[in-house]
C-alpha cells in the first residue's frame, strides 16, 4: 500500500499531549509526486516542504498545534484516517485530488466527524477541465481554497488556528 504518514512533532513541552493539540493534513492519489508531476500545473514545491511549512506554522500557534499529516493513494484508508483521527483533532485540511470530484465515502466520513475542515487545490479546479469543476466534498466543508498553490495550505492552517481562537473551531 501506497501512503506516507508524517507527525511532526516538537520537543516543545506541552504539545502533542491534549485531544485537539493537532491539525489533520490529508492529501489524496498523486499529490506524492508533487514538484515532479505537472509543474506547470502543480508548481515544483514538494509536499514534502507543503508539510514542513505548515509544521512551522502550527507549532507557531499559540497555544502549538502539531500537525498530522497522511497521504495515500487510496480512498479507504484516507477514511480510515478521517475516522481516526479526525474526532480528537483542532480541524482537516483535505486536498483529496482526483476523489474530490467523486469520493461519496470521503465526502460521508468528513461530514460524520463533524470537525472544521477545508478543502484545498493546487490549482483552479473551476479553470481547467469540465470534469474538475464539481467538488462532492464542497458541501460539507467549511470552505474551499483553490488555485493558490502551496499557499493554500497555509491560508487554510491560519484560518483554522484563528477560528480555535474565537470559537473553538467547530463546524
Amino acid at each position: 500500500m501506497s501512503a506516507q504518514y508524517g507527525s511532526f512533532v516538537t520537543n516543545e513541552p506541552g504539545v502533542g499531549q491534549l485531544e485537539g493539540d493537532y491539525v489533520l493534513v490529508l492529501n489524496g492519489p498523486n499529490l506524492n509526486l508533487l514538484g515532479t508531476r505537472e509543474p506547470s500545473v502543480y508548481g515544483r514545491t514538494t509536499l514534502a516542504e507543503i508539510a514542513a511549512e505548515l509544521a512551522t506554522v502550527a507549532l507557531s500557534a499559540d497555544p502549538p498545534l502539531r500537525i498530522e499529516h497522511v497521504q495515500s493513494n487510496h480512498e479507504g484508508h484516507l477514511v480510515d484516517t478521517i475516522q481516526t483521527l479526525g474526532p480528537g483533532s483542532a480541524g482537516i485540511i483535505i486536498n483529496p485530488g482526483a476523489l474530490t470530484h467523486y469520493s461519496i465515502a470521503l465526502r460521508d466520513a468528513l461530514a460524520a466527524v463533524g470537525i472544521s475542515t477545508i478543502e484545498v487545490h493546487l490549482s483552479n479546479i473551476h479553470a481547467r477541465e469540465e470534469f474538475r469543476h464539481h467538488s462532492v466534498i464542497a458541501p460539507v466543508v467549511l470552505g474551499q481554497i483553490a488555485g493558490l498553490g502551496p499557499d493554500g495550505y497555509r491560508l487554510a492552517l491560519q484560518h483554522l488556528i484563528a477560528s480555535r481562537l474565537s470559537d473553538g473551531g467547530n463546524r
